[in-house]
């Protein structure tokens, strides 16, 4: 073989293989994205004239979670909040103000490795963070599985999913969420076999197949990070009772920007499954 066509070979070979094998030792650090804007928290929902608590919480592992309570004196119910990959609660300042609207109290946690949490982000770590979130709810607040709420966006859709197929809820509401991070890498990297290697799943939608509880699940077709199909494929997942808001706009503003009819369309669900 000539020289120069052998250079050529194992040149392509590096060009497919380095990005493969970097998708597969960086994994976490390329889903969980704590820095991004920041770890800093930037306001506190003084700032949008709610009052609030700050809550720490301890995970069976030993990590230290920060999180808000955010009261609400005439509250139909509680909902659990648990956020996307990037950021921080203080960024979230839009939803908790429309929850409160809503006229529900809110817990919103930072995971672990997130905001002023300690630890490092995994998947196992995420879940049980999750879990814990809930329990604070349950047992230190002694609200009851019935009138808890737990939503969760984008990724917090996976974990809010998996509480849904392991406790009695209220409801479940999942918004601009994936199917799972191996059916969403197929997609970002046809050219790789990125589900022999995948080492994260976050199964949303096998979450919601094990869950009894009432699904809202809620998408928007101009999402340009998660794709539309993914929210249809969780709502064919899903058991009834289930429902499908459509929206408008993109991943991490499609609500605001439209923010009538997704507050309506939440309104709508919470009056079947909580009453006011």
């Amino acid at each position: 073989m000539p020289r120069m066509l052998k250079i050529l070979i194992i040149g392509l070979a590096l060009v497919y293989l380095v990005p493969l094998a970097l998708l597969y030792v960086f994994q976490d650090r390329l889903v969980h994205l704590p820095g991004i804007p920041g770890r800093d928290l930037t306001a506190t929902p003084e700032r949008i004239g709610l009052a609030y608590d700050d809550v720490a919480l301890e995970t069976p592992d030993g990590a230290r979670l920060h999180g808000w309570w955010l009261p609400h004196g005439e509250a139909r119910g509680t909902l659990l909040f648990l956020h996307g990959n990037a950021g921080n609660i203080s960024h979230r300042l839009d939803s908790l103000e429309i929850f409160h609207d809503l006229g529900l109290e809110v817990l919103i946690i930072d995971y672990r490795g997130y905001g002023q949490s300690e630890g490092r982000p995994s998947e196992a770590g995420l879940k049980q963070d999750a879990r814990v979130a809930l329990d604070y709810l349950l047992d230190d607040r002694g609200r009851a599985a019935g009138q808890v709420v737990v939503f969760g966006r984008s990724l917090g859709g996976a974990l809010a999913a998996d509480l849904a197929a392991e406790r009695e809820l209220a409801a479940v509401i999942v918004e601009s969420a994936f199917t799972s991070v191996p059916d969403l890498a197929a997609e970002l990297y046809p050219i790789y076999p990125v589900r022999w290697l995948a080492r994260l799943s976050y199964d949303t939608r096998a979450g919601l197949a094990r869950s009894q509880a009432p699904v809202l699940v809620i998408h928007s077709p101009e999402d340009e990070i998660i794709p539309f199909a993914h929210g249809e494929r969780l709502y064919d997942a899903a058991a009834e009772p289930r429902y499908f808001l459509e929206l408008r706009g993109d991943h991490n503003t499609g609500f605001l920007r439209h923010r009538q009819i997704y507050q309506q369309g939440l309104d709508d669900f919470l009056d079947d499954h909580l009453g006011r």
